[in-house]
């Protein structure tokens, strides 16, 4: 049965995708991304309405892009079900209906400890680990505690755009080490970053794997970084919550793998949240092994009371860590069948789109240059006559003029059909 609460995900339920509507056939069940889909043991096609569910994403579309006639592919959550298992544990610790205050068991740990070295090869210990309700919460209390008013804090844009929050609402000064963009891949400007290191900065926000660009950083480039970082004394707050999400063919390096020196000035960001689709369940952690720099910040957790978390949070992600891993090897090839669609369909249909293709995440960085649209006009097109809903590349900071983020974690036909709605948008011009 249809759920008519959103049209958008009604008109992708009715629509036969089979042949495209706009005159050129693309059967989307021969594609070769889909041929694994058949051994799958989850189902990542179902289409699923969030309208009326407080979704950002989708509830939010008004209010963000000015219309909600559009398809929603902005905010990094998936539009995929939660995991059958989390959802059976959450539901198990609801049927007991007390939710008083929680504390985090053994089981927490043991199960995130566990993942990290089965998935990562990354021997954690207990104690360096610290909740925190969410990455961005994290980013601010990181800066506020280990700078000062004034200080300068480093970023490597285009880049997340909550690192530039976490250093201007708080006072900081934004020092830019612009990521060099060179034959489709992005790359770390290593003379500029020796430079502004040495010039006073205190601390680096790092994304690792980068988003939105998509780089999965290899152990040359994370130890040529840690190694400046060492020797101008300047802490790093490594951003890994998408370091479960490379694409096969990828690696995940954690920056505190790469040298002894650089373990005392690491503070590692990790959550289950983009990996298991939990963003609201705002529970993630930090892994920090400096005494010191972890004494620290769990002085501002006591000072803001933010030590207790969530308790269905805390169910979540024991599930999740404990038996997730089946699960995300089927997501993982299922995203990488997107972003093969995505790649296959500019080339043959809209060659004026370049897409940059990433090594991790869900999200591709996409290059409308090509249209010869200043900004507002390209936001005007993809939202106006092509009615996809895109984060604007300009709220990632220099370099990201002309470009577009697209968040594939949704079912294929979704994907297609907004890359439908572009092409005819441009032949329309």
């Amino acid at each position: 049965m249809i759920n008519k609460i959103d049209p958008v995900i009604v008109a992708l339920q009715e629509v036969d995708f089979k042949t495209n509507r706009v005159g050129t056939h693309f059967d989307f069940t021969k594609h070769p991304a889909d041929r694994h889909c058949k051994s799958m043991k989850y189902n990542f096609d179902e289409i699923i309405s969030r309208g009326n569910t407080f979704s950002v994403k989708y509830d939010g579309k008004k209010a963000y892009f000015g219309s909600a006639d559009l398809i929603p592919m902005w905010v990094a959550d998936m539009d995929f079900k939660t995991p059958p298992f989390i959802t059976e544990a959450v539901k198990k610790r609801a049927d007991q209906p007390i939710y008083g205050y929680s504390f985090r068991p053994d089981s927490y740990y043991n199960s995130l400890i566990e993942w990290f070295e089965r998935k990562h090869g990354w021997e954690i210990k207990k104690e360096w680990i610290l909740f925190t309700p969410g990455i961005v919460p994290a980013l601010n209390m990181l800066v506020q505690t280990f700078t000062m008013p004034g200080n300068k804090v480093l970023v490597q844009p285009p880049v997340y755009h909550p690192f530039f929050s976490a250093i201007e609402n708080n006072h900081r000064q934004l020092v830019n080490n612009p990521l060099t963009f060179k034959d489709g891949e992005y790359l770390i400007d290593f003379n500029d970053l020796a430079a502004k290191l040495s010039s006073g900065t205190k601390l680096v926000l790092f994304s690792n794997p980068h988003n939105p660009v998509g780089r999965a950083w290899n152990k040359e480039e994370l130890k040529k970084l840690a190694d400046l970082c060492v020797q101008n004394d300047v802490i790093v707050i490594s951003d890994e919550i998408h370091c479960d999400l490379v694409l096969p063919g990828n690696k995940h390096i954690s920056l505190t793998s790469v040298s002894e020196e650089i373990k005392d000035q690491v503070v590692t960001c990790i959550s289950p949240s983009k990996t298991f689709n939990l963003a609201g369940m705002s529970t993630s952690s930090l892994v920090i092994q400096n005494d010191r720099l972890r004494e620290k910040f769990e002085l501002t957790i006591e000072q803001l009371h933010l030590d207790l978390g969530n308790l269905f949070g805390t169910v979540a992600s024991i599930a999740a860590y404990t038996h997730g891993d089946t699960w995300l090897k089927q997501l993982l090839d299922y995203i990488n069948g997107n972003v093969d669609f995505v790649e296959d369909f500019l080339k043959k249909r809209i060659p004026e789109v370049e897409m940059v293709r990433p090594e991790a995440t869900y999200l591709i960085w996409m290059d409308f240059s090509g249209l010869r649209m200043d900004p507002e006009d390209l936001k005007f097109f993809l939202i106006n006559m092509a009615k996809v809903g895109f984060n604007d590349g300009r709220t990632f900071g220099e370099g990201g003029e002309g470009f577009q983020r697209m968040n594939v974690a949704c079912p294929r036909k979704i994907v297609e059909e907004a890359l439908i709605r572009i092409e005819k948008a441009i032949n329309d011009l």
